[in-house]
């Protein structure tokens, strides 16, 4: 695996780098945020834009399909961003997928419902949740490549740590905007008018984080192969597939982890809530906040513990913790709600061992060929697992209430098995060097 050996590996982060996370953290957010805003209200929106005669199961199955359509779009978004990214620059394609997402986002506020435009309503609606499915898929991988090529190699996992931490502060800036409409509205205000302003504050937050990107820099490594004349002479998704099957087939397994994780325990989670255990919307909210709130911190001790004990270790312990906080928590809401605040607070915490996933990807890949290597893997898996799981989960909760923490606990052990590996991997390269060195 390249360890991004263009890079002074040793030295500490600097005032530079503090500056490029901060702000490709801020825009991370923001977008973050304009994509996952539609879950927090899927029952308002379920409500308005179909039919109110159908089944309460099928709208939620139709509403999720809807939400699930973003992550099918993913692939085609990332795949042509990361193609350019690998050609022309990361920076170019890391702004332009927060102009594809601000734009849907302001037109989903200003959307005709059912009421009033009839099946055209969830249709158009479908259309703009693929724009930003597409956006999104070049966003995360895009941030991902672009702060770890600043950073020194030895800060690679503290750094993805932070990034995917400021990527989760989207969805606690959703959820605390949400909790915002549901608290100070009545139930009447927010189905006619309230929803709409989550999503036009989040167009008009990504248009400002779109700015703010327009200081960024092109990353030190892009530079230093574009003037070597190092770039991919052809396709490079073709050179992907041709070399780094293994890389790719970790990375998809690994973000199968990552999507079982924020998909089910962050992100549909306060739904199953109110509709399993009538919490009311506005507590549910701000559980979910606290949640987002740890795993915040858990993602960035994820990071650290990559830079310090390697990445194998860190996915054995923290898929175990995340297997145990989830049983805890979903067997727990069965006996009742007591204990809501704390054991969920406590899996959003494990939840961030997805911030260590970016520092598998990053360093699996070469350079030449990683932005496209980490998105088609990222995309290809995000929009399979990510897009099913929902309709799935949903489906299966029919017939289990314990069906999120089935789901969850079997990844575990998918993250597990992949921890196994990477240990087994980290100890062969350490021996490789030995054999070198001596």
């Amino acid at each position: 695996m390249d360890l991004l050996a263009s890079q002074a590996s040793a030295r500490p982060l600097n005032r530079q780098d503090f500056k490029t996370l901060t702000l490709a953290a801020l825009g991370g957010a923001l977008e973050f945020y304009d994509f996952i805003i539609f879950v927090f209200f899927a029952v308002v929106v379920g409500n308005l834009f179909f039919p109110p005669d159908i089944p309460e199961w099928l709208r939620q199955f139709q509403t999720f399909g809807i939400f699930a359509a973003g992550y099918l779009a993913r692939p085609l978004g990332g795949i042509i961003m990361a193609h350019f990214g690998d050609l022309i620059g990361r920076k170019r394609m890391f702004t332009l997928s927060i102009l594809m997402m601000a734009v849907p986002t302001l037109l989903i506020g200003l959307l005709p419902t059912y009421a009033s435009f009839g099946i055209g309503a969830p249709l158009i609606l479908l259309g703009l949740r693929i724009l930003q499915g597409a956006a999104i898929g070049g966003e995360v991988p895009g941030a991902w490549v672009f702060v770890a090529e600043h950073v020194p190699a030895s800060r690679v996992g503290v750094a993805c740590g932070i990034l995917t931490a400021g990527l989760t502060s989207g969805i606690l800036l959703g959820s605390l905007v949400a909790t915002a409409i549901n608290s100070n509205l009545t139930p009447d205000q927010v189905a006619s008018w309230g929803w709409r302003l989550a999503f036009l504050l989040g167009g008009a937050f990504g248009i400002i984080a779109m700015y703010l990107r327009r200081w960024l820099h092109e990353t030190p490594v892009f530079a230093e192969l574009q003037a070597r004349k190092a770039l991919a002479a052809e396709l490079p998704l073709k050179r992907v597939l041709r070399e780094h099957k293994e890389a790719v087939v970790l990375s998809m397994l690994l973000t199968w982890l990552l999507s079982a994780g924020i998909v089910v325990v962050i992100l549909m989670t306060p739904t199953f809530l109110q509709k399993l255990y009538a919490v009311a919307p506005a507590e549910a909210l701000r559980a979910n906040s606290l949640a987002i709130v740890a795993l915040t911190v858990g993602c960035m001790v994820a990071g650290r513990l990559c830079d310090w004990l390697g990445s194998g270790v860190t996915f054995i312990c923290g898929s175990l913790a995340l297997a145990l906080s989830c049983w805890h928590f979903y067997t727990g809401l069965q006996g009742g709600t007591e204990q809501l605040f704390s054991s969920y607070a406590l899996a959003g915490f494990c939840v961030g061992i997805v911030g260590a996933v970016p520092y598998v990807m990053v360093n699996a890949f070469p350079a030449v060929v990683r932005f496209s290597g980490l998105s088609f893997s990222y995309n290809l898996a995000y929009a399979i697992f990510g897009g099913l799981t929902p309709m799935l989960v949903t489906l299966w909760l029919k017939s289990n209430p314990l069906a999120p923490a089935h789901y969850v606990v079997g990844l575990c052990g998918v993250g597990l098995l992949v921890g196994l590996y990477l240990c087994w991997q980290e100890r062969r390269r350490g021996s490789l060097l030995a054999e070198v060195a001596g």
